[in-house]
């Protein structure tokens, strides 16, 4: 199956290299990689246009855009692959075998979507583990308790997006849960965890790098709950939240 992973960028010099290499290290074949840049004025560009010179499979569309959700969508709509998942310009795959790994897991469990753990890692060293999300098994019960699995983990089929619709960009921080409580409420899909850290994200993300921030997202769950139609919201979200908790233990 050919693997389309997809990375926003608007001025990501400092952390894009890592990002590219961890995804240039796979050693699966069959790897689409489009980086869909917002018009960048540092040098995001030049790093970018280093890496598709060495290598046909790296694609770059530099274009202003609304935002992260917005670049995510047009990278979807752009998707050839059979699977699609991100790798952010923060973040990096946690090994060179781990797509090699979740392709292996879709083929084993007839899949629709995989996902896995995620290490939260100091922005410089990235070896320095701050919090560890250790996922689950899929039930959608869990969804009724705030759970759902570390958005950059997640790999789904592309028939999904076809299916369910892309991204809202009207969400500021919270489009990927809003995206995830649509896909994983469908009965007709199936869901592995693999027990394994797929991405590693560098502390200092949209969502957790200031207060605004954090309020903000957390008014963004209640409205993406509430247009799930997920019961009693207010509960779920304190659930959401306190859960966690135990990733910094």
């Amino acid at each position: 199956m050919k693997v389309t992973i997809i990375t926003a960028t608007y001025n990501s010099a400092d952390t894009l290299t890592s990002s590219l290499e961890s995804v240039l290290e796979q050693d699966y074949p069959n790897i689409e990689h489009l980086i869909i840049d917002g018009g960048s004025t540092d040098n995001t560009l030049e790093i970018i246009q280093q890496y598709c010179c060495a290598d046909n499979n790296i694609q770059c569309y530099s274009e202003p855009d609304n935002g992260l959700y917005d670049a995510i969508n047009k990278g979807i709509n752009l998707a050839t692959g059979d699977i699609i998942g991100f790798v952010h310009s923060d973040d990096l795959l946690a090994h060179p075998e781990i797509i090699s790994d979740i392709v292996a897991y879709f083929e084993k469990g007839n899949y629709t979507g995989v996902y896995g753990n995620l290490l939260y890692v100091d922005r410089k060293d990235t070896d320095k583990v701050i919090r560890n999300w250790t996922s689950n098994i899929f039930h959608c019960n869990l969804l009724k308790r705030g759970w759902m699995p570390a958005h950059p983990t997640l790999f789904l089929k592309k028939e999904v997006y076809k299916e369910c619709g892309s991204f809202d960009d009207s969400f500021r921080i919270a489009a990927d849960y809003d995206f995830m409580l649509r896909v994983l409420s469908k009965n007709k899909y199936k869901f592995g965890f693999l027990p394994k850290v797929i991405t590693k994200m560098r502390m200092g993300g949209k969502s957790n790098k200031k207060l605004k921030n954090i309020v903000i997202k957390s008014q963004e769950d209640l409205r993406a709950m509430r247009a799930n139609d997920v019961k009693n919201p207010l509960v779920t979200l304190f659930l959401k939240n306190v859960s966690k908790l135990k990733q910094f233990i």
